[in-house]
């Protein structure tokens, strides 16, 4: 794991190590200022891939976070092509949250069982294809703050009580416009559905706990998955939409 930094005014913070989800979702109301995110330099990422094959690793297969989304890929590829300890291949998930999870946990059993690289990218590049990433959001006003949305449109959109849909496919982010909580929440289940057949399913969230049992409900109803975990979205994401957002990431069966 290659933490992200989370910035909330002059304190810098490794996610996940110097400070946890819940932290984070409990205080982003409070924080006075916008929280902002950043990559660790090609050096960190070095040391890491160094370290591994200190360990013994004799490749090493770097999966992050879609690139139009974030530096990382091209942080991680400069950290790549300088490392001589052991070779590195870096792969753009071209998703985010548990839509590059999925990726990871594939990527890892497929490494377990001895595949090489190259057949594990192929796998991996044949569930891009089939990955979806859908979740509501509960507020606009963390946009606005991150510089992603203008105070005027934030505004409006508070006044008319719009709830916008992020969607994530194949490295393109996308947005549907809803208005209300019933309707955002009955718009995920119709995506949901329109996934057909799914391989995987989980719920994503941003301390969005009294959603999450709706949406299990409504997808254990419909669909033979099995148990269905919840997962907090990482607040390097969180900083940008805010808590409350709710949704589920979907790796679709064909």
């Amino acid at each position: 794991m290659v933490p992200l930094y989370i910035n909330i005014g002059r304190q810098g913070y490794l996610d996940g190590i110097d400070i946890t989800r819940e932290q984070f979702y409990q205080n982003l109301p409070f924080y006075t200022e916008q929280p902002t995110t950043a990559v660790p330099s090609p050096l960190k990422f070095r040391a890491i891939y160094d370290s591994l094959a200190d360990e013994g690793a004799e490749e090493v297969l770097s999966i992050h976070i879609s690139n139009s989304l974030s530096a990382v890929v091209n942080v991680a590829s400069t950290a790549a092509q300088e490392t001589t300890s052991v070779p590195v291949s870096v792969f753009d998930s071209q998703q985010l949250s548990l839509g590059t999870g999925f990726l990871v946990e594939t990527a890892a059993k497929l490494a377990a069982a001895g595949a090489s690289v190259k057949d594990i990218l192929t796998q991996l590049n044949k569930q891009v294809k089939r990955t979806h990433v859908f979740a509501a959001l509960d507020t606009l006003e963390f946009l606005r703050r991150s510089g992603r949305m203008n105070r005027f449109v934030a505004n409006l959109g508070a006044l008319l009580q719009i709830k916008p849909i992020l969607t994530m496919h194949v490295g393109m982010p996308g947005t549907e416009k809803v208005r209300t909580r019933d309707k955002a929440m009955k718009r995920l289940f119709e995506m949901l559905s329109e996934s057909g057949a799914v391989e995987r399913i989980e719920i994503v969230h941003a301390n969005a706990v009294e959603r999450v049992a709706e949406l299990r409900n409504f997808a254990a109803s419909g669909l033979s998955v099995g148990e269905i975990m919840a997962v907090d979205i990482n607040p390097v994401i969180g900083a940008h939409i805010g808590p409350g957002a709710y949704g589920f990431a979907v790796v679709s069966a064909s």
